[in-house]
């Protein structure tokens, strides 16, 4: 394989080295906040939900923040191919002008969440076999209600600093609220795994929208979500800066007797707990505490000679928006330059799974 690298914990190892991979093994589905960078995985996300997954239908759990979230709802529709394709037609195509107020970019996101769902609810939330969770976050302290922009800027900014010090010291001003399929029993998710107080509210069919729109709102480029039907009132924001890449306790899931594996298609080699984790290396999952929570997780990913035949040798992302500036046709040529090219991502997963080669799996 040239354009994708296959990371693996050690019961995920010893299954594929022992049965192969089949679409059977496979109970959870994670997704990762990260904004256009999922782009890339769009074309593996159709072969998976559309043609792989669907061989062998079983209860399955989807589970994302912000992008992510957004895919798992693509996959949950009847036909996932198409979803996957809209979702990635609408996310290119934003357009902002310059300097845009937090209300327009909202504005733009409203409706590309509207023309996203365009009725596709129902089939959403009363999939046969998809079950899908939403991962939002919530204020507290200076963010359960703050007043205007000065009073957000302070209660981020105390975040930050109580994070830099201990992620767990981030449990006193941000809580996870978990908006998902009330079929699912997810004992993984609510047994206390971590500090954060952890809430969970059942996915309708009216409150979709607004899950959505909530996990992937980022503080001051969007106005908090202020209304989610059926969950804890409150100030929403993207699920990300809790669960940025999702280091969740899969393991507990491991011994599922109709499979326990969880396959999770990523944009990168690694899993950073929360967003405001990012600079700092050793946060990174798989190391020090819990590092057995990845011990079932099969994560793909692009390889580095992949990343080096895009445009700028790198995926698409957030700072594009500013890069390419007001030239929006340019950006939106690159990023679906990009897309196609993830189709070399999806040919080599299916090469893998046809002829499963554990030397091209590397430890988590």
């Amino acid at each position: 394989m040239k354009s994708l690298q296959i990371h693996a914990g050690p019961k995920a190892l010893a299954h594929i080295r022992e049965r192969g991979l089949k679409a059977c093994d496979i109970a959870i589905v994670a997704g990762a906040a990260g904004g256009p960078k999922g782009l890339i995985l769009q074309a593996l996300d159709q072969w998976l939900f559309g043609h792989w997954l669907p061989s062998a239908p079983r209860e399955r759990t989807l589970i994302g923040a912000s992008i992510g979230a957004w895919r798992m709802a693509a996959g949950a529709h009847a036909d996932p191919v198409a979803a996957f394709e809209r979702l990635g037609h609408l996310y290119c195509e934003q357009r902002y002008p310059h300097k845009p107020s937090a209300e327009y970019v909202a504005e733009v996101c409203r409706q590309l969440l509207h023309d996203f769902l365009d009725g596709h609810e129902a089939e959403i939330v009363h999939h046969a076999q998809h079950r899908v969770q939403i991962l939002t976050v919530r204020g507290r302290r200076l963010l359960a209600a703050p007043r205007h922009r000065l009073a957000t800027i302070a209660g981020f900014a105390a975040a930050g600093l109580a994070n830099a010090a201990s992620r767990t010291r981030l449990a006193a001003h941000l809580e996870r609220i978990v908006i998902g399929d009330p079929r699912d029993p997810a004992f993984w998710l609510k047994a206390k795994f971590d500090a954060f107080d952890t809430y969970f509210a059942p996915l309708q069919e009216d409150n979709l929208f607004n899950a959505l729109l909530a996990s992937g709102t980022l503080p001051f480029i969007m106005p908090p979500v202020t209304e989610i039907a059926h969950a804890p009132a409150g100030f929403y924001w993207d699920g990300g800066l809790i669960d940025y890449h999702l280091a969740l306790p899969y393991s507990r899931v491991a011994g599922n007797l109709d499979g326990g594996l969880v396959l999770y298609p990523h944009f990168t080699d690694h899993i950073v707990p929360g967003w405001f984790d990012k600079p700092l290396p050793w946060r990174r999952a798989g190391l020090g505490r819990n590092r057995e929570w990845l011990d079932n997780v099969l994560l793909i990913s692009p390889s580095p000679a992949f990343l080096q035949t895009l445009s700028r040798s790198k995926l698409p992302d957030r700072k594009d928006f500013l890069y390419y500036g007001l030239n929006h046709d340019f950006r939106i040529q690159n990023w679906r330059l990009a897309v196609g090219e993830g189709e070399r991502l999806r040919d080599d997963f299916v090469h893998f799974i046809e002829q499963p080669d554990v030397r091209q799996v590397k430890p988590i």
